[in-house]
């Protein structure tokens, strides 16, 4: 990584925008309080979960101390789901820390001490392995559409116009050994049975943002503006917000598979009628994006412990969305604590039927939740 100049990180002043007014997180304890005093079924409290639209983050505190009033499992997996859909949102302002932002020089030190942890500390961790159990959650249409054959781009052709299910459900869990080197997982090659990635759908993206290179952009992209005090775990942490324009950023977006029809220029014949005959050829999305996101730092030791990004992408892209939140923790590793990634959540929006005429303007809205756990050092 390039030195990280903050004597050309710009500071500005900004004040954080809010969308049309959603459910509180106080909306969410009373109704589940009247639920609960209305000795509401596990199915009933579960039921008016999923009519919930947050327009504040779900903390991991809040949501275990709402637990009390949700004890079923079904109940417990939709506040899970409203915990990961809300992750890269800003909590209650009553859960904020009150204390007034810091000057100038204050905020550049912090800054200053960040580039320190990542370069001297977090680079400098070893090549490791360690377990990614990753759950997903999903709405949407379940099955992906093909052309290929005859007949088949008909818009009454199988089921595509049957309405799809929008509510975010779980689709399923898996794990997997992943390696990381100076703290930045490696990519490594999947066979895949199918060509649509993991459960059949259109898989994960990739590992995620490397910290460093963010942190690099971010200083040279000079966007990096406080924003406000947060408390993460018990801890009070600083809050600045950056923006990456697209003609320095390195930000990709990547997603397998997605199926693109060709017509052929064939006739095929069913019964007493002719129809055209379409392809279907599998392809990745790939885009390197702009990008705009938050960095949680300890003011004391400038460790980073969260990061957000959110990637601007067009409407007109097979992605809609990529939202990744990641949170860092201290792993004990041959005895020496180490700062690796520990938890992540990535929501994204697709087209998961490419360019398929009858379906093309479906979408799908996916949850991944991934914890890390058991990271260990690489035998040499």
């Amino acid at each position: 990584m390039k030195p990280i100049a903050i004597a050309l990180i710009l500071l500005s002043a900004a004040a954080p925008s809010y969308a049309a007014k959603k459910s509180t997180v106080d909306d969410l304890k009373q109704t589940l309080v009247t639920l609960h005093e209305g000795n509401k079924s596990d199915q009933d409290i579960a039921t008016r979960l999923k009519e919930i639209d947050l327009g504040e983050q779900l903390t991991a505190s809040t949501r275990e101390s709402l637990q009390q009033y949700a004890p079923g499992p079904l109940a417990a997996q939709q506040l899970d789901i409203l915990e990961g859909r809300t992750a890269v949102l800003i909590p209650p302002h009553t859960d904020l820390p009150q204390t007034a932002a810091p000057d100038t020089a204050t905020q550049k030190a912090i800054l200053a001490k960040a580039v320190d942890f990542v370069t001297r500390v977090y680079m400098q961790n070893p090549h490791l392995l360690a377990t990614r159990a990753t759950t997903r959650y999903q709405d949407g249409v379940t099955s992906i559409r093909t052309n290929s054959g005859v007949g088949n781009n008909m818009p009454n052709a199988g089921r595509s116009w049957e309405p799809p299910d929008m509510t975010v459900r779980l689709i399923g869990s898996h794990s997997d050994t992943v390696e990381t080197e100076k703290g930045v997982e490696l990519i490594r090659p999947v066979k895949q049975r199918q060509p649509w990635g993991q459960n059949g759908q259109i898989s994960e993206g990739g590992p995620g943002p490397v910290l460093s290179v963010i942190l690099q952009e971010a200083a040279e992209a000079g966007t990096l503006a406080w924003r406000r005090w947060q408390t993460i775990q018990g801890r009070t942490v600083a809050v600045f917000a950056f923006a990456v324009p697209k003609k320095k950023s390195h930000y990709e977006v990547h997603y397998c598979c997605f199926p693109v029809t060709e017509d052929t220029g064939r006739m095929g014949y069913e019964g007493t009628g002719a129809n055209l005959q379409y392809n279907t050829d599998w392809k990745d999305f790939k885009s390197v994006a702009a990008y705009h996101g938050e960095l949680f730092i300890e003011p004391e030791t400038g460790v980073i412990v969260r990061v957000i990004t959110q990637a601007e992408l067009k409407p007109t892209d097979f992605v809609h969305q990529e939202d990744m939140r990641i949170d860092y923790g201290q792993v004990l590793i041959d005895g020496q604590p180490r700062i690796l990634p520990v938890e992540s959540f990535t929501l994204n929006e697709v087209v998961p039927n490419g360019d398929n005429y009858a379906a093309r303007y479906s979408i799908r809205h996916t949850l991944f939740h991934v914890i890390y756990t058991n990271y260990e050092t690489v035998a040499k």
